[in-house]
This record gives structure tokens, sequence and C-alpha cells, in this order.
């Protein structure tokens, strides 16, 4: 039976308006070529005619859209009305006229159907609330675009609790452990919500035979404003941006992404604005690229994914304080994009998928003065379902100056002194990591994570030079950490965690610092 649904007071008042416009505007704008436009016409105004030429004919259809579309929730709502009354009928005269029974095996069978028709009759008004319910729902959260395709608004409000004990680089999401300030407290407690996302969608026509949609992600993790209690008021950040073409086989994507050559995080409430693990062994990136995806079926329950694509050859670097022009990084300097590509496997395995996957990228960097650099990366990336509800995910590489992409703790080089001065010399900072997670779904609602990570870079080359410099701390090495979470999900748009997370980071002299962070968090979807 096809869903019935309700039509509402506005729906019937904008079929009203319409067919007015219509029958106004049809006389002026009815005819079905525009005439050739007298010597004194201008093009602006053949131009116009044509427009609102294509204006009435998009309301008519949208009017006959609207008129069929009444015309069958009508009969859908009568033919339950009659479906309604005809069961009560039958409820009443079962209940009505039954005879007395002479026995209880005779007076069990009315008794049992009756009951039968008033569940029948009580599942078809709760069918009937809850289609009218959900047609009110669609038309109230309904968005309306400047085109006729349909846009979708969704995102997270976050609230995040966290305590720090020791001294990280920043508070609420902390990346590595610094040392404690003397005469100040390493410990501190606060409260944010500028890990809260926006995002829209939008769904677009067909084109050569490929779907085409896009959509666009911000939260507020931008800075702080320079104002009194500004670290309630975060700064709106882009973080992507993209646009698809999907054939059944292929995809098409541009746009501001995530690194799809390193396609996995672990799974955290805690750290939204930057993946979790980021510089303690996950690679991530939100980069301008290109790229194509295309997919072989070798069975039913086997699969192929190749990706190759360009990306804007970032390498970590800051921009200038307060500097309102772009300007280029050494990656960009070098006259090329960055070059990525990925093989996945996928096979379906105690009824869930399990993929593997191997990528490499390349990124020529030229850092001035004639010194050039070449980045470069190996990965390999897993998703292994296990018995007992539980899976593993995780990811590994190897690579030199990918600080672009968070390796080497975000740092691609060092150099020997002052790096606008050209005698100083450069070294490409190597570096090696990864983090794994292991996951209990222990129901659907309910998962715990647990998950490690370590961003190595090598000894050998933090040591080349004695009195290294780079627009990060020069002296960090190895950054480790660890987390365990719950996530809780009593419904379907609430969600519920509490994390733990230590991190331990190593500097040049093998000195270690280390923080602890417990994190609680409440998330409301839209």
């Amino acid at each position: 039976m096809k869903p019935r649904f309700r039509l509402t007071g506005w729906v019937r008042t904008l079929t009203q308006i319409l067919s007015f416009s219509i029958a106004v505007g049809a006389p002026l704008f009815g005819q079905t070529q525009v005439p050739d436009a007298p010597a004194n016409t201008s093009d602006a105004m053949v131009s116009t005619v044509r427009d609102l030429q294509e204006q009435v004919r998009q309301l008519r259809t949208i009017v006959e859209e609207l008129r069929s579309e009444a015309s069958e929730y009508k009969a859908e709502r009568a033919e339950l009305r009659s479906e309604l009354d005809a069961a009560k009928s039958l409820s009443a005269r079962l209940l009505d006229t039954q005879p007395q029974p002479s026995s209880k095996s005779s007076a069990a069978e009315p008794q049992v159907d009756a009951q039968k028709v008033e569940q029948r009759v009580s599942a078809l008004e709760e069918s009937s609330q809850l289609l009218g319910g959900k047609l009110n729902e669609q038309y109230q959260t309904k968005l309306e675009s400047a085109s006729k395709y349909r846009v979708r608004l969704s995102g997270i409000v976050l609230l995040n609790l966290f305590s720090d004990r020791g001294a990280t680089d920043n508070l609420d999401f902390p990346e590595y452990a610094v040392p404690a300030t003397p005469g100040v407290s390493p410990n501190s407690f606060g409260a944010t919500l500028r890990q809260s996302e926006i995002g829209l969608e939008v769904f677009g026509p067909r084109l050569a035979g490929a779907r085409t949609s896009g959509d666009i992600q911000v939260d507020f993790s931008g800075g702080f404003p320079q104002s009194l209690n500004g670290a309630n008021f975060g700064q709106l950040r882009l973080r992507t941006a993209k646009m698809r073409m999907d054939w059944e086989r292929t995809s098409l994507v541009g746009g501001q992404d995530d690194l799809f050559f390193s396609p996995l995080s672990p799974d955290s409430l805690a750290s939204l604005a930057i993946p979790a693990l980021a510089y303690q062994g996950n690679l991530w990136g939100w980069i301008p690229q290109i790229r194509v995806d295309h997919r072989y079926d070798l069975s039913d329950t086997q699969q192929i994914t190749v990706q190759a694509g360009i990306l804007d050859n970032f390498t970590g670097e800051p921009p200038p304080i307060l500097q309102l022009e772009r300007v280029a990084q050494a990656g960009e300097n070098s006259s090329q994009p960055a070059y990525a590509g990925r093989v996945a496997w996928r096979k379906t395995i105690l009824g869930r998928p399990m993929t593997l996957g191997g990528a490499a990228y390349y990124s020529r960097q030229n850092w001035d003065f004639g010194r050039k650099v070449n980045g470069w990366a190996g990965l390999a990336d897993w998703e292994i379902p296990l018995p007992a509800r539980l899976s593993l995910s995780g990811e590994f590489y190897r690579g030199v100056a990918i600080g672009g992409i968070g390796g080497g703790v975000g740092r691609s080089v060092l150099y020997s002194g002052d790096a606008a001065l050209y005698y100083s010399k450069v070294q490409g900072l190597g570096t090696l990591g990864g983090w794994s997670q292991l996951k209990f779904k222990a129901t659907p609602k309910l998962e715990f994570n647990g998950a490690i990570g370590l961003d190595n870079p090598l000894a050998k080359d933090l040591l080349v030079f004695p009195e290294g410099q780079s627009y990060a701390d020069p002296t960090l090495a190895q950054n480790r950490a660890a987390l365990v979470n719950f996530i809780y999900r009593p419904r379907s748009d609430l969600l519920l965690s509490t994390e733990y997370r230590r991190l331990k980071t190593f500097d040049i002299r093998q000195a270690s610092e280390t923080a602890n962070q417990i994190n609680l968090s409440m998330g409301i979807l839209f």
C-alpha cells in the first residue's frame, strides 16, 4: 500500500495562488515562441520576455504536480477512512451480536477474532497518525533554494566539558604535551561548543548520465576574536566544500575534502575540530583536490576501488600573522600539485565489510634559493570485522616532508639557521607512524572504542642541525597518544560520550612531557 499523507492548508493556498498567477499571466506569455523583436526593442527586453515565459512554464508544471498530489492524497485519505470505518463497524457488530457461548471453547473464538479486529483498527490509526506526523515534519523542515533542486541542512550542536591534567598546546582538543610554564598551573577545566558543525547539501540534475551533488561543512574552531570572553566566540571556519558527479561505478570529485588516500580516523566526540589522534599517527588534512574514483566488482561480495587525484601542495606552514593576501608556500612554489593514488580491496566477511588499502603520495617542494625537497609517503589502511561484535581499524605510514598532511608533528623540513638566509641549509624530515582502534559494538546504540597512535620523526634528521629551526617547534620528537571512550546514542539524534585521553611527547633531548584529559560530550544531530 502506498504511504498516505494529508495535504495541509498552506499547500492548498499555494496551489490557489499559483493557479491565479498563471490564469492572469498566461494570456501575456502563452505563446510558444517569442516573436522577432522590432528594430527599436533591445536585446535585454527579448531576454526578459523569454525568462518570464520560462517561469510561467515552470509554474504550470508545479501546479500540475500539486494538483496530482492533492488528488492522490485525498483518495488515499478517503480509502484509509473507509477502512477504519469498516473495521470499527465490524468490531461493533461482533461485540454486540455475538451469542452467548455454550462452552469455554466456543466462547474463545469470537473473543480472539474481536481482539484481532481491535488490534488491526489500532494499528491503522497509529499508521495514520504516524504518516500525518511525518508529512507535517517534512513541511516544517523543508529548505527553499534559489534553484529547483533539493537542499538538505544537517549538523551537530556539540557541548564538550573537559578537564586537563598537564600542560598541552591546546586545552579543548590537545595535540601534544608541552612543558609547564613556571608559576602557571598545568591543570585546567573548561567547556566549549566551538566544535559544533553545520553542513549543507544540494542535489543537482543528471549530467552526462551522472548524478550531481555538492556539500559544504563549517564549524566554529577558526580562532578567537580579541574581545572580552572571546574564548566563547569561536570564529567560523571552512572544513570541506566539494562537488561530485557519480556514475554507476565512477565518481569525479572536486573541492576541499578529506585525504582520500588516508580515509580513516578513530571514533571520538572529544575531537571533531581536528580528527582524533591527529599529529599522533593519524594523517589528515582538508585540502583542495580533484580526484577520480572507480570501482570494479569482482563478485557479489568483493570489490576493488582505484582512486587517483591531484591536491594543493601544502607543506604545513602557517600563513603570516594578519596576512590578508595569500602567498605561495614551498609546495606551491614548485609550480606543480601534489599527487596521490590509492587501491582498496573490499570483501564481506561475518556479514560485515572488510577493507584493505594501500596508497602513495608525492609532493615536490621549493624552499627558495634553490633548496628543493621531494616529499613522499607510503600508506596502508585496514578495517577488519572480528567475531563477538568486535572490529579492528587503523593506518600506517612512512614518509619524508609530509607536514602538510600531519606527519612529523606538522613539520616538513628543518633549517640549519634562519630560513630567510640563502646559506641556511634545509633537511626534509623523515617520519613514520600510525594508529589502530579496537571497537566493541555492545548494542546498536552503544559502542566502546580504544585507540593508540604514534608519530615518530626520525632522530637522524632531527639531529642533523644542532641548532635546527622550523616553522613549528624544532625540538619535538616522538608524539604518542592513547584513548578510550564510549559513545551512546539513546535516540537517533542524541549522542552522549565520555573519553579519557593520555598524551606523551618527547623532545630531541629525550625528555618527555605527559598530559591527561577527561572529556564529557553531548551532541544533538539535526
